[in-house]
C-alpha cells in the first residue's frame, strides 16, 4: 500500500515538474464529483490501479484547462466536460504529455447531426460524431446523447468520443488515413495495414462481430477497431486475438 503511495506521490510531482516547464497548468485536488463520474462511467479509468487512476486523473485536469468544450443549444455540464476529457486520454494513455495539439474546441450538439451541421427536426442527421474539416480545423463535434450513452459504465463496442480521438491521433501526420506516424513506424506500417484488410475481409463475409461500418476505409478501421479494444477489451482479445496484439502495441497498452 505504501508503496503504491510513494508511485502515486513521484507521478503528481513528474506532472508537476513538467508542467511548470511547458505550460502555466499545474495539476490540483481532483474534485471527487469528477472522480465520482469517472468511477461511474468510465470503465476504462475504474479498471486502473490507483496510479494509473491519479494520472488519469491529472491528464483530466490539463486537457480541460487547455481545451473549450462549447454546448451549441444545448446546456453542458461537468459530466460532459470530465467524459469529453476522458475520450481523449483512453487512447493516448502510455502518452503522458500528449494533449492534442491539433484540437482548440469541442462542440458538443443536443443531438445527431447532417453534413450541414443542422440537427433537430427535419434535418435527418445520423452524424454522431465529427472531426472538423479544413474550414473547421481543430474543432470536434459530438451528439450528447451519443458521448452519454458511450459512457454508461459498461463495457460494449461503441464509443463516438474515442473514435472521433483517434482519428485526430491519426491525422497528426497530415493524412487521416489509418496509419497514424504516433503510433505506427514505417517498419510496422505493412503488417498493420495487412491485418486490417485480412480482418476487413472477415467483416465482409459476415465472420467477424466488428461494426461493418469498419469497411468504409482505413481510417474508419482503426477508430471503429478502436472503440471495441478499449471499451471492451477482453471480449476483442478473446474474439480477435491477432488484432489485439497489433492494437496493444499501437497504442502501448495492455488491457
Amino acid at each position: 500500500m505504501y508503496g503504491i503511495i510513494i508511485l502515486a506521490i513521484v507521478a503528481i510531482a513528474f506532472f508537476i515538474f513538467y508542467n511548470k516547464r511547458k505550460s502555466k497548468f499545474v495539476p490540483s485536488a481532483f474534485p471527487t464529483a469528477w472522480a465520482k463520474i469517472l468511477n461511474e462511467k468510465v470503465l476504462f479509468y475504474k479498471n486502473l490501479d490507483p496510479v494509473g487512476q491519479t494520472m488519469f486523473e491529472i491528464r483530466v485536469q490539463r486537457f480541460l484547462a487547455n481545451k473549450r468544450i462549447t454546448g451549441v443549444d444545448t446546456e453542458i455540464n461537468d459530466m460532459i466536460r470530465v467524459l469529453v476529457a476522458a475520450s481523449a486520454i483512453i487512447p493516448t494513455f502510455a502518452f503522458a504529455n500528449f494533449n492534442y495539439p491539433n484540437v482548440s474546441e469541442i462542440l458538443i450538439y443536443p443531438n445527431a447531426f447532417n453534413k450541414d451541421f443542422e440537427t433537430g427536426e427535419g434535418a435527418e442527421g445520423n452524424i454522431l460524431g465529427m472531426v472538423g474539416n479544413r474550414f473547421m480545423k481543430g474543432i470536434v463535434i459530438f451528439s450528447k446523447p451519443s458521448l452519454l450513452k458511450a459512457f454508461d459504465g459498461k463495457p460494449h463496442s461503441f464509443n463516438v468520443g474515442v473514435h472521433e480521438f483517434v482519428h485526430l491521433i491519426d491525422g497528426l501526420d497530415g493524412a487521416i488515413d489509418g496509419v497514424p506516424e504516433m503510433l505506427i513506424n514505417n517498419s510496422f506500417a505493412l503488417p498493420w495495414l495487412t491485418e486490417v484488410r485480412k480482418e476487413m475481409q472477415k467483416i465482409r463475409k459476415n465472420k467477424s462481430d466488428i461494426n461493418p461500418y469498419a469497411l468504409t476505409n482505413e481510417a474508419e478501421f482503426l477508430a471503429v477497431a478502436s472503440e471495441y479494444f478499449f471499451d471492451a477489451p477482453e471480449k476483442f482479445e478473446r474474439k480477435h486475438p491477432e488484432l489485439y496484439a497489433y492494437m496493444k502495441t499501437i497504442f502501448q497498452q495492455d488491457l
